[in-house]
């Protein structure tokens, strides 16, 4: 799998250093607002950084998980968002949500799910990812919380993949074109 990714862009150790601020930030929220704080993560990709990100968080945390699709085949996203696996929860309207993902591109599955848990009648909803990359925005969104931006390049690792390939690398890499060009 390593002879697939051209270059390194997120070591081990900034990982570990990213989700470390990015929990600081969530906490240093959380502590002056108070209520049930809830991470939501968006399956598949995000598992691995809210993993890390929910033993980071000194406040009290409970997950759930949806599952939503925004890319068709290959690596472009068809525009449309379709939930697959929804929250099924009757106390939705205790809990201060932070929808957790992995990396954010157009910003249109986020920009979604925030109006959406909205209207499920979340107390509060706010947006976390790993990697931003805010030239490839769609809408107007803006993460609540960013572990950083990252130029426009396909990554795979940490949760990341390609055709579910690559999720387990201990980095963020970026894959060749070759790999992903040739489907």
């Amino acid at each position: 799998m390593n002879k697939d990714i051209a270059a390194i862009l997120v070591g081990e150790k900034e990982l570990d250093e990213l989700v470390t601020k990015v929990a600081g930030e969530i906490d240093a929220d959380f502590q002056k607002t108070g209520g049930r704080l809830l991470l939501v993560a968006i399956l598949k990709g995000s598992v691995v950084f809210m993993g890390d990100l929910m033993k980071k968080i000194q406040s009290p945390v409970e997950i759930d998980f949806m599952k939503v699709s925004s890319y068709g085949a290959g690596t472009s996203s068809s525009g449309n968002i379709n939930i697959h696996l929804d929250l099924q929860r009757k106390d939705i309207g205790d809990c201060n949500v932070i929808v957790v993902e992995d990396i954010v591109d157009s910003g249109r599955t986020l920009a979604y799910l925030t109006e959406y848990l909205k209207l499920k009648g979340a107390r509060s909803v706010r947006t976390c990812t790993l990697l931003d990359k805010p030239s490839r925005r769609e809408v107007d969104f803006t993460p609540d919380y960013v572990g950083r931006e990252i130029p426009d390049e396909f990554v795979v690792g940490y949760g990341l993949d390609y055709d579910e390939k690559y999720r387990a690398l201990p980095y963020v890499g970026i894959l060749k074109p070759e790999v992903y060009r040739k489907s």
